[in-house]
């Protein structure tokens, strides 16, 4: 049983997923942070399936890129869970769980603001500007309608199942990631340090 967490971007998601069986995914929407009801919304949708932590095998935290409030929230409430529990927790890429909605070669990307995208490239995670992502390769994002130029599948906003589901494969295999362990993927600096290095 996995329960994962998506807090890196305004469009958010919980999920169980037990046996690569998505129980339940939950949708959230907050323009000002999770942390006024993530926990509320956890504990709701545990006693929906009549669980409580103590049922959970692993936690799973979509450990970004996106937003830098939103990836901590996410990642310590996972890792807050893991450490009382004594149970793994996994930190998932968003663009590892994006690119499972497209081809096999599709290059998963999507909006980093001021023009830019996050897209993983070559096995890295970057931030580029738009206009630079070559225009000969297939593509995965969310609403691949705002990119015309560059045609693409498309990959759902909520994505805490799917980072449910590859934390479980991780976890089939063996794996069991400490809590302390985990790490942001910020991929781009914060404006604080962007305006320190412009002054």
């Amino acid at each position: 049983m996995i329960l994962a967490i998506d807090t890196t971007h305004d469009d958010g998601s919980i999920a169980l997923v037990h046996n690569g069986a998505v129980l339940e995914e939950v949708a959230l929407h907050a323009e000002d942070g999770f942390s006024s009801f993530l926990f509320t919304a956890v504990q709701q949708l545990l006693d929906r399936h009549q669980l409580s932590l103590e049922d959970i095998d692993a936690f799973a935290a979509a450990a970004g890129p996106g937003t830098f409030t939103g990836i901590r929230i996410g990642l310590t409430a996972a890792k807050g869970f893991g450490e009382a529990m004594a149970k793994p927790v996994f930190g998932i890429s968003n663009l590892e769980a994006v690119a499972s909605y497209g081809p096999p070669d599709a290059i998963p990307f999507y909006d980093a603001r001021r023009g830019d995208v996050y897209a993983l490239l070559g096995g890295q995670e970057v931030v580029i500007p738009y206009a630079q992502l070559p225009r000969d390769q297939a593509y995965v994002t969310f609403d691949p309608a705002q990119y015309p130029e560059t045609p693409a599948s498309s990959a759902p906003r909520a994505l805490a199942a799917t980072i449910a589901q590859l934390a479980e494969r991780q976890y089939q295999q063996g794996a069991r990631p400490d809590a302390a362990s985990l790490d942001a993927n910020y991929v781009r600096r914060s404006d604080a340090e962007l305006n320190l290095k412009a002054n």
